[in-house]
């Protein structure tokens, strides 16, 4: 161990402590009888060095000196108790046999319960003064502290409580807290009272001259959240928050307390993940991540790394946002990456790709996503979103991938834009190969994402630094919401649960107005919505819809054993159909016929050609009489579809023994 200037010092408080108490337990000795004689005296002293040295070295073996004294903890005294008593064993079984004469057990006594009470006491003392003067309103450096009122006294309170209190160098002074527990009333923690009800905070505030509101709920709802800032912007006072529970979990817990950010007034109930189920299609397999660098991208592979991959492949066309990922990585996970700049419409390199790393696993997270410039390049969302698409797929189909899973979005239900369009085209390009190969095909459909490049939260922010105005499009315009940590762990967790072909969507919680969005974002920046900052409706942009839709007409919402991941059976679309169809939108694509392309896309996705399968009975009898290879209707074997709309669960209907079955191509 280092010998620092505060164990140094320690050790010289202690060197103090033991001799004192000595000399101490003689004085006490002779007060008791009365009398001390010379011999006894010299018995006592003649052992006191070796008394000092088995004190302090039976310390330093428990470690107290490891401990700083303004952290000591019941256990630190429970060990000054041991190392006491363990000496003060020693010194006695020496004295028995090696002693000039015999010492009273009276003065070892003594000197046992001194040394416990003064060597524990010292300690303690010190940790009061520190902590006494932690308390007062300049604290430890000097400066001026804000008088703090924690909201909510549960154990994350107490947790901040006990470290605003005990470090006198932080810039809050906690005064006490507000919960709405009745059993906490009139109960003080670390000193602090609990000073009333939440609905109490503006009175509470001015009362006491609180100067900073630290929300100590990381499990609370976001519409808890919202509730308490409405309370606290009756107030002068400024308002910080600590982190919630799926922050705290990936390990953004410093700094502890922050501003409040809009994803704390839409936070719902952490995600809950069943790893097991998750890691045994990721753990120990090659993974590719298409769009690697992109908001979705990038956090597939922070979570997918933390899964323990064997290699981690991250595929995108921007080489510094590819490279920064791969940097990120390498230096917060021990994981195996590659990074390859490259297109999805590139089929040699997507061949190449596979042949040589032979991913098991694909997480197709490629796309242009952006509306409005989709709408002005229609063709380069053929390209990209759906020959993409389908490249991918028949690479990961020829090459044997175990699964695939692709990224979806609510603006592919009934879409009215070319990027959502392009992605439902997406979409049936999945459910379409899934009929036709090993490989496992599904799709992950959810809605927006808060912090996403183009998100409507960063935009907003950056107008409202600017002075205003803030602009939102229609008054009633409503989406739906999510972290992107979020919806990448039930991207992953929905990528365990698929047979092949379905279309998992995620629970996206109740919509949210986009004017409310902005008046939050501008109350949270410390403004007044349409007085210091005003807020413009700037009209529909090309592509866009009042309110998102998360099904079509012909799909049904089935639950899973998720309570967050919906399923919507998969679709049989004819395949011939299908590719004719891509062929001939690829190929005006790349002739740059926009119209053209807009035209026959939208055919596409709006009057798809469906493949019926009916079922055969191969041999049956009705009412007796044996029927070789004739469709008997009263007898036929029932089919996923009906058992579906009789509500069974898709796992049990795609087990059911079926007969043979023929196809017929209608259109839906």
């Amino acid at each position: 161990m280092r010998f620092s200037r505060r164990i140094i010092g320690q050790l010289l408080v202690d060197l103090v402590i033991v001799n004192a108490s000595t000399v101490l337990a003689v004085v006490l000795l002779d007060g008791i009888h009365g009398r001390l004689t010379a011999h006894v005296l010299h018995t006592v002293l003649s052992f006191a060095p070796l008394v000092t040295v088995l004190r302090i070295l039976s310390l330093y073996i428990l470690r107290a000196y490891r401990i700083h004294w303004r952290y000591i903890s019941l256990v630190d005294l429970q060990n000054i108790i041991w190392a006491t008593s363990c000496s003060s064993l020693l010194v006695y079984i020496i004295s028995m046999n090696f002693a000039p004469g015999p010492a009273p057990r009276l003065v070892q006594i003594l000197d046992w319960g001194i040394n416990i009470f003064a060597i524990g006491g010292a300690r303690l003392f010190f940790r009061w003064l520190d902590w006494k003067w932690a308390r007062t309103s300049k604290g430890l450096n000097g400066r001026r502290r804000l008088k703090t009122l924690i909201v909510g006294a549960g154990d994350s309170g107490e947790s901040v409580a006990r470290e605003l209190v005990r470090r006198g160098d932080s810039s809050y002074q906690p005064v006490g807290f507000v919960d709405d527990d009745p059993r906490k009333v009139h109960i003080r923690i670390h000193g602090l009272p609990i000073l009333g009800k939440t609905a109490e905070i503006p009175e509470i505030v001015s009362r006491f001259g609180i100067e900073s509101i630290l929300i100590a709920t990381p499990s609370a709802l976001g519409r808890q959240i919202r509730d308490l800032v409405t309370l606290c912007e009756q107030t002068d006072a400024q308002l910080r928050i600590l982190p919630g529970v799926i922050e705290a979990l990936q390990g953004n817990f410093a700094p502890a307390i922050r501003q409040v950010e809009i994803e704390d007034l839409l936070r719902r109930q952490p995600v809950r993940v069943d790893i097991e189920e998750i890691a045994s299609y990721i753990s120990g397999h090659t993974v590719l991540v298409t769009g690697a660098g992109g908001s979705i991208g990038s956090e597939l592979c922070r979570q997918i790394a933390s899964l323990n991959p064997k290699n981690l492949l991250l595929l995108g066309q921007g080489e510094n946002s590819v490279f920064e990922i791969q940097q990120e990585l390498t230096r917060e996970f021990s994981v195996d990456s590659v990074g390859l700049v490259g297109s999805v419409q590139d089929v040699q390199l997507l061949q190449g790709l596979f042949a040589k790393y032979r991913p098991a696993v694909v997480f197709h997270a490629a796309a242009h996503k952006h509306v409005p410039l989709m709408e002005q390049n229609p063709c380069e969302a053929i390209k990209n979103n759906v020959q993409g698409t389908r490249n991918v797929a028949e690479v990961a189909s020829e090459f044997g991938v175990s699964r695939f899973i692709y990224v979806s979005t609510d603006k592919a239900v009934n879409p009215v834009s070319i990027m959502g369009a392009s992605k439902r085209a997406g979409e049936m390009v999945i459910q379409a190969m899934a009929r036709r190969s090993r490989t496992k095909f599904v799709a992950v459909r959810f809605g927006n994402v808060l912090g996403s490049r183009g998100s409507v939260v960063p935009i907003m922010k950056r107008q409202i630094e600017r002075g205003g105005p803030v602009t939102v499009t229609h008054p009633d315009m409503t989406r739906y919401f999510m972290t992107i940590p979020e919806a990448v762990q039930l991207i992953i967790q929905a990528g365990a649960m698929g047979a092949s072909g379905e279309i998992f969507i995620l629970d996206m919680g109740e919509p949210v107005k986009i004017v409310d969005l902005a008046r939050d974002l501008i109350k949270l920046s410390g403004f007044i919505p349409d007085h210091d900052i005003q807020i413009v409706f700037s009209g529909i942009r090309p592509g866009e819809k009042i309110f998102e839709e998360l099904l079509t007409a012909d799909e049904r919402n089935l639950t899973t054993t998720h309570e967050k991941i919906f399923v919507a059976p998969s679709q049989p679309f004819d395949f011939q159909w299908l590719w004719n169809e891509l062929d001939q939108l690829v190929e005006l694509s790349h002739e740059g016929n926009s119209e053209a392309v807009r035209e026959g896309l939208f055919g596409l996705v709006q009057h798809p050609r469906i493949t019926v399968i009916e079922s055969i009975a191969p041999v049956s009898h009705t009412n007796g009489h044996r029927t070789n290879g004739a469709k008997v209707e009263s007898e036929a074997p029932t089919t996923l579809q009906n058992k579906l709309e009789n509500g069974a669960s898709i796992q049990e209907s795609a087990h059911e023994n079926t007969a043979w079955s023929v196809e017929k191509t209608v259109a839906a």
